[in-house]
């Protein structure tokens, strides 16, 4: 794979799902871009052009993104070392959570609201998009289960909301 390759369109999930598990193979691409700053998640931007995204994220144990969404962007993500748990909310219960361990991946649609947080220390993984990114939807979940969300930008380092950045 070479960046010029990657068609001059959207992905879809398979074809997202493709590209980080190829990329995965190729440690060359990314493997000097692995950090794990002191305070915060390190992450690096690889590629982006009018149609894709992809990133380098590598997690601490205390890392967590909080609630959110990717606004109209479809994605996929594989773990290449370690572990990520990936929770999703149930209305009028626990939400579902997942480890997702090194080797695998799994992707979603713009529909789709989680949060990621590392499961196991100094946790690394390829996070593909396309459309790009722009707009993500951030999410606080109030003890009495009133949900709202923030819009934030793409650059942004996403993690858990204070439920006082909503109060009026």
């Amino acid at each position: 794979m070479s960046w010029s390759s990657l068609p001059a369109r959207y992905l879809d999930r398979g074809e997202l799902e493709a590209l980080v598990t190829e990329l995965a193979g190729q440690p060359e691409r990314w493997q000097a871009h692995i950090g794990f700053a002191a305070t915060g998640r390190h992450y690096v931007s690889l590629y982006r052009d009018d149609n894709v995204d992809i990133w380098l994220l590598c997690w601490k144990n205390e890392d967590d993104t909080g609630w959110h969404d990717h606004d109209i962007s479809s994605g996929a993500v594989r773990v290449l070392e370690g572990a990520l748990r990936e929770s999703n909310p149930r209305i009028g219960g626990d939400p579902f959570s997942r480890t997702i361990p090194g080797g695998t991946l799994f992707s979603f649609g713009p529909e789709h609201i989680h949060r990621l947080a590392a499961a196991r220390d100094r946790s690394i993984s390829l996070h593909a998009y396309s459309p790009p990114l722009w707009r993500l939807g951030q999410y606080s979940i109030s003890e009495d289960g009133v949900m709202r969300r923030l819009s934030v930008s793409y650059a942004d380092e996403l993690r858990p909301l204070d439920e006082r950045r909503f109060a009026a």
